[in-house]
């Protein structure tokens, strides 16, 4: 019983220093440019390939983004890259079988927000192989105190509360599934809210429902 009360406090840790990780620590000069050029999938894919089959290297989106992906240093589950063109890969996603990417909303994560449902998401891992998924859901919370890791969330379409332990258990657990995370901007306060992309595997099933479809 100890030891289960123990690992239940170390994760809730986990989760509050995982929904302070989006909240700038140094000064804030500029978003991205929003004229960067996309480059075509295949060069995207050339200039990211290590050789390295396990490692999720890049995501692309036709006509939004295309950006390479970093780990997270071990031991540095709120770490997020502070790079142009950079998402990072949320560590503490891979223990529950899926897959989580950040970035601050005044650099990469500011193209989050042009994600809607049906779009399609490519990763793309360092040998070079893809792995495709549609956006099913956009969700967007308010959090109740920006800059308290004990902060709870309301859905902005619901309006439904939840903690911070709920909310994490929403978008990282359940069935294999692609997470984007950045936070919102309201009035001048850059973590206001958080924004999540829930993205599925594309199926055979949906790409029959969805014949237009272009991945690349």
């Amino acid at each position: 019983m100890a030891s289960r009360i123990k690992n239940q406090i170390i994760f809730i840790a986990l989760v509050s220093i995982f929904l302070r990780a989006l909240v700038p620590t140094t000064p804030v000069l500029a978003k991205e440019s929003e004229n960067n050029v996309i480059p075509s999938m295949a060069s995207f894919i050339e200039s990211l390939k290590n050789g390295d089959a396990s490692a999720l290297r890049g995501i692309y989106v036709r006509g939004v983004m295309a950006y390479e992906i970093k780990q997270q240093p071990s031991g540095y589950p709120g770490y997020v890259s502070s790079e142009a063109n950079t998402i990072t890969q949320f560590r503490m996603a891979n223990q529950f079988g899926n897959i989580g990417l950040l970035a601050h909303n005044y650099l990469a994560g500011a193209d989050f927000s042009a994600l809607k449902a049906g779009d399609v998401i490519t990763l793309v891992y360092g040998d070079g192989h893809t792995q495709n998924f549609y956006v099913e859901e956009v969700l967007q919370y308010q959090a109740t105190s920006p800059l308290s890791p004990y902060s709870n969330f309301i859905d902005l379409n619901t309006q439904e509360f939840l903690t911070a332990e709920g909310l994490f258990n929403k978008v990282y657990r359940g069935d294999f599934h692609v997470t984007l995370q950045t936070c919102i901007e309201k009035d001048g306060d850059l973590s206001w809210g958080r924004l999540f992309i829930i993205a599925k595997p594309i199926s055979e099933k949906y790409i029959d429902a969805m014949p237009q479809i272009k991945i690349w």
